[in-house]
This record gives C-alpha cells, sequence and structure tokens, in this order.
C-alpha cells in the first residue's frame, strides 16, 4: 500500500561547484574586449571562457572554422584577435571548448558588426518569467562588450530606467518587483548613444507558482500495472530549490523520494495495490513560504488483476488502407457498464497509455485523428472497477495498425515478418481455401483468437501474400 501523511517534503539546493558546471552546462562564453570604449570597433579581441580547463578552442564565423588552436596547459579562456573590424571580419562568431571526449556545445552568438549603431543585447528572465511572493525573479540583460553600461526601461512608464555599471562583465542583473514588458539596451560610455534595445521580455504577477508537472517513469501520464508492481512518479517544478508533495486527491502521501537535479524529485511507489489507483498530482513550495503552487496536471495509475474477462477491441472503420490523414476509431467493449478503460500501445518493446475514458455504458471509443506512419503500433485494451475490490480485467488480443508512409516503415515490415508464422493457409483439392491464425509460443489456446475464412487458392504463376495486419 502506498503510505500516507504529513511527513516533511523533500528539498534540494546544493551549491553550485564545478562538478555541478560539467554535468549540467559546459556552454562557453564568447564576448568581445575592445581597446576604447570610445571606438569599440577600432581594435577587438574576442574571448573564449570555457566552464572548464582545456586546451583546445574553436572560433567560428557564420558558422565556417576562423583558428583552430590546441595549448601546451590546460587554460580557462582564449583570446582571438581580431583588430580593426573591417568587411572580412564582420559577422556571427560563436566558440567552443574542448572536452575530454570531444567539444562542448557552441558558446552563445557574438555579432560583430562594425557599425555606428551598437547590435541589441539579450534578455532573459531568472529563474522564470513570473513574480510572486517569496520568489526572487531577476532581469539579465546581456550584451557583447566587457565594461559596458546597461539600461534597463520598462513599456509605458517613461519614468523608470533602471542603470547598471558592469566594469569588469558583460551581463546586468536587475531585480524585478512589478510586473510588465521589460528590454534593455547599453552604452559604452556616458556620451555615447544607447545600443539597439532588446527583444521585449513580459514578466506576470501571479498569486501562486505556476504547476509542476507530473509523469510516470518521467514519460507518460498514466499506466496499467499489476498488484505488487513497483513505479515512479517524476514531478518536475519550473525552478529550483523547492519543497515537494504527492497527493492522491486531496490526501498527502508519504513515500520514498529522491531526486538527482534540484528542480525534481523522483517519488517511488513500492508493492502498489488495487486500493492505490487513481489520480495522483504534485506540488511544490517556495522556502519560507505557505503557499503552494497550483497542482500538476494529474497522472493515473490503472491497477489490473486479470480477474475479468478480457474485453473486444475493435476497429472503425475496418477499410483494408485508408489513406493517411484518415480518421479512425477503436472500440473497447466490455460485459457491463461502469468502468475505467484504457488503450495500450505497445511498440519497440515498449507499452503506454495512450487514453483512458469512462464511457456511460459497457464501450469506449477511442479517437485517432489525421493518422499517419507514427500511429504504426500494437494496441490492446484493459478496464477496470473503481470501486472495491477493483477488479481488472485481462487485455484484450492485440489489434495491429500500420500506417503507410513517411515514418517507422521498418516496424511495419518486421512486423509483417513476425506476424506471418503465426499464419497457416491450406489448401484443398478445390479453388478454395482457409485461412488460420496460429497463437505465439507461450499463449494460452484460450487467450488466442482463431479465424478460420474462404481464400482463393493460388494459379501456379500467381504469389499470394497474406498479410496478418490491419493496414491504414
Amino acid at each position: 500500500m502506498v503510505g500516507t501523511g504529513r511527513g516533511e517534503p523533500l528539498s534540494w539546493d546544493p551549491a553550485l561547484t564545478p562538478i555541478h558546471c560539467a554535468a549540467f552546462q559546459t556552454q562557453p562564453d564568447l564576448w568581445a574586449e575592445v581597446e576604447s570604449l570610445l571606438e569599440p570597433w577600432a581594435n577587438v579581441t574576442l574571448t573564449c571562457h570555457a566552464c572548464l580547463e582545456t586546451m583546445d578552442f574553436e572560433l567560428f564565423k557564420d558558422g565556417v572554422t576562423q583558428e583552430l588552436v590546441h595549448l601546451g596547459l590546460p587554460a580557462m579562456e582564449y583570446q582571438f584577435p581580431l583588430g580593426p573590424v573591417t568587411g572580412d571580419t564582420q559577422g556571427l562568431y560563436r566558440c567552443r571548448s574542448g572536452l575530454s571526449s570531444g567539444w562542448t556545445q557552441l558558446s552563445n552568438l557574438l555579432e560583430v558588426t562594425g557599425a555606428e549603431t551598437l547590435p541589441p543585447p539579450v534578455l532573459s528572465t531568472e529563474p522564470v518569467s513570473w513574480i510572486t511572493p517569496g520568489l526572487e525573479t531577476k532581469l539579465l540583460c546581456r550584451g557583447g562588450f566587457r565594461g559596458v553600461t546597461f539600461l534597463l526601461r520598462l513599456e509605458g512608464d517613461d519614468q523608470f530606467l533602471e542603470v547598471f555599471e558592469a566594469p569588469a562583465g558583460v551581463e546586468a542583473t536587475f531585480p524585478v518587483r512589478r510586473p510588465g514588458n521589460y528590454s534593455c539596451s547599453y552604452r559604452t560610455h556616458a556620451a555615447g548613444a544607447p545600443s539597439e534595445p532588446s527583444a521585449t521580455v513580459t514578466v506576470e504577477e501571479l498569486g501562486a507558482p505556476l504547476p509542476p508537472t507530473l509523469s510516470l517513469q518521467g514519460e507518460s501520464a498514466a499506466a496499467v500495472l499489476h498488484p505488487g508492481a513497483r513505479t515512479t512518479l517524476v514531478c518536475a517544478a519550473p525552478l529550483s530549490g523547492v519543497h515537494f508533495q504527492l497527493r492522491r486527491g486531496e490526501e498527502v502521501l508519504q513515500v520514498p523520494m529522491s531526486s538527482t537535479s534540484p528542480d525534481r524529485v523522483f517519488f517511488r511507489l513500492n508493492a502498489v495495490a488495487l486500493g492505490d489507483g487513481g489520480l495522483y498530482t504534485c506540488r511544490y513550495q517556495l522556502r519560507g513560504q505557505q503557499t503552494w503552487s497550483l497542482d500538476s496536471a494529474p497522472a493515473e495509475l490503472l491497477l489490473s488483476d486479470e480477474t475479468l474477462p478480457a474485453p473486444e477491441l475493435s476497429a472503425e472503420p475496418a477499410t483494408p488502407r485508408p489513406a493517411p490523414g484518415a480518421s479512425l476509431q477503436l472500440r473497447c467493449r466490455a460485459p457491463r457498464p461502469g468502468l475505467r478503460f484504457a488503450l495500450v500501445r505497445e511498440d519497440a518493446g515498449q507499452r503506454r497509455v495512450r487514453r483512458v475514458l469512462s464511457p456511460a455504458g459497457t464501450e469506449a471509443h477511442f479517437e485517432l485523428r489525421d493518422v499517419s506512419a507514427a500511429d504504426s503500433a500494437n494496441y490492446s485494451c484493459v478496464y477496470v472497477d473503481t470501486e472495491p475490490p477493483f477488479a481488472g480485467s485481462a487485455p484484450s488480443a492485440p489489434l495491429e495498425l500500420c500506417v503507410e508512409g513517411r515514418g517507422p516503415k521498418s516496424w511495419c515490415r518486421s512486423s509483417a515478418s513476425r506476424w506471418s508464422s503465426r499464419w497457416q493457409v491450406k489448401f484443398s483439392s478445390g479453388s478454395v481455401g482457409s485461412v488460420s491464425w496460429l497463437p505465439p509460443a507461450g499463449l494460452c489456446p484460450e487467450r488466442a483468437l482463431r479465424q478460420d475464412r474462404p481464400f482463393p487458392s493460388p494459379s501456379p504463376r500467381t504469389l499470394v501474400s497474406v498479410p496478418p495486419l490491419l493496414w491504414l
């Protein structure tokens, strides 16, 4: 059974160290250093700063390598001199630094224009683009030159102007206390004209933090499990250093937790029982605050002991080869109403719940719209009783769909080959034979689907193909 109780929610806010730098961020920084800020394009040097020490640096302009260097000793940065900016050196620059296993990702983009009007900076929010009590939201304005003065403006308020001098840096940090649309610019000296403004960034004011996301095994929003199985619910927040909580309905659950990143937590459910099915949500709380975030979208667990009869799954329309882009309805029929149905997709060895429905009658209709090759898979369905004793059905016989077009055609071909061994064609001395489906090894005869239907016998020069698939 899943444990319940108030418990202390898990939180983690580790200090950033070089190890975290290597684990989470290896992108180098690229900026321009000039001989004189009064004439910024007169003599320019580009500095590529790595996250970790390295002996290799590479500079690109407009996507083409300009210089590749290998140092004798590891260093944190390397400077590429450009000199006076001319038509040959104008362009968009990036750099990268070496790692033990290759190269880092490319650095930020740096525009070198040589024009009188300076290129715009980049404005972003940290950690999120909204403000709420207890959260310190900041605006980061990053320019291309070291040692400039940054200017922050608020749309609709001509009196609002914040100034930040960065004599040794390339970016400025502005705390945000008001919602609105912000932009920033910079100037190289007091008498100089400001650069072009950045793109506008909108900051909202919220009564409660935005919801986290909750998923099963970090992938789907629903799963069908057997009693006694284990599963993991992953709750991810839009910011780090928060307290997490898992709930089923309004009930707070106390379950084992772990984390490998400060913005998410893994809730581990061990040996789930039939009564543990239902809708789960998670939320988080900022440090020192009483307000919880909005609840995540629910993740659903369906527990099936397979004691109820298997449902029947069919497709409508059963046209042999509908064109890609058509709509298809998969119908799952149970013996009685008042049940919860799940459509399960299986391909590449993975089983995922496609959708969950609670129809009023005995049949659930799962719509597949605008089908494409990506919908090619085996489908089955199950149902569970949401009232005690919470029994569940065995899965239906699989329905195999294969959609022609671009996409996983190899799955269709391998699937056809895999299923062809399960069909047997028998011919009599006349012109009519029969086609029989043989269950795969290990499948009980009472759960196998057997079909016998008329089939014309081939002429001596005719190749007969018996695809056991529903082609879409």
